[in-house]
């Protein structure tokens, strides 16, 4: 029977682990390979680890550290940060990733979506998408970290990836990063329904029951967080946790 997948999503800081609210006030949460370890015993479905200053930086995420992710993870990973050649993505998945993520590049160069696409598979290639709503209430793409508005449409632009090769996508909402409020289900099911790959929902899981929710509402195929697999209790004590699989099967779509 299908279960969708799990995934959590952790941002990397420089050397650290940290969290953040609505793109911002980013807390350390610790080591990375410490927690790469807490979910291999927890037996999460896959990781996905971005390094939120890479494309700011003008350089790509540790090559080095793909590889001890790599040396230590039982299950399949996804990296991203600063992505821009098909020499990165071969360095990338040479160091151990199985999947790389693209989130700038991908709006300044949808060609490039493609050319990776033809070289690697689209199985590799995916294609992180951040959307905010601006002072109108418009829906639109941010990049480099969500410090840039982009004015373009998310569905649009989904629809673009998708045709360009990309063979996931990763829809995160802005405001809701970090509140453990709930996803923006409306968000990801005009995604999710305007294309044939699978789509990974983002930003906001709080509970199980945020996960059932979006999972059961949308066309979403997978469901990724941060907060609620780094914190527990009210006052978000850092704990890297994850779901049994006896709760996990409880997700399994209706």
């Amino acid at each position: 029977m299908y279960r969708p997948r799990v995934i959590p999503i952790l941002l990397l800081k420089g050397q650290g682990l940290v969290k953040s609210i609505k793109f911002k006030d980013y807390r350390y949460i610790g080591d990375p390979i410490n927690a790469v370890k807490i979910f291999n015993d927890l037996k999460a479905d896959e990781l996905v680890f971005l390094d939120i200053l890479a494309s700011k930086e003008k350089r790509t995420i540790s090559l080095d550290f793909v590889r001890n992710v790599g040396d230590e993870a039982n299950m399949s990973f996804a990296v991203g940060g600063g992505i821009k050649t098909i020499q990165h993505i071969k360095d990338i998945i040479n160091a151990g990733a199985e999947k790389v993520i693209i989130n700038s590049y991908a709006v300044e160069n949808p060609d490039f979506i493609k050319e990776a696409s033809d070289i690697f598979g689209s199985s590799t290639i995916v294609v992180s998408i951040d959307v905010k709503k601006n002072f109108l209430g418009k829906e639109q793409i941010y990049i480099f970290g969500g410090s840039k508005s982009t004015g373009l449409d998310p569905v649009t632009f989904a629809k673009l990836m998708y045709e360009k090769g990309a063979g996931e996508l990763i829809i995160n909402s802005i405001s809701q990063d970090g509140m453990m409020a709930g996803y923006d289900i409306d968000l990801v099911e005009k995604i999710a329904k305007s294309i044939h790959i699978p789509v990974v929902a983002a930003g906001g899981a709080g509970n199980l029951e945020d996960m059932t929710k979006v999972l059961n509402s949308t066309y979403a195929s997978a469901v990724g967080a941060g907060s609620m697999f780094v914190y527990h209790g009210s006052r978000k004590a850092v704990l890297v946790n994850y779901p049994s699989q006896q709760q996990l099967l409880a997700l399994i779509k209706e």
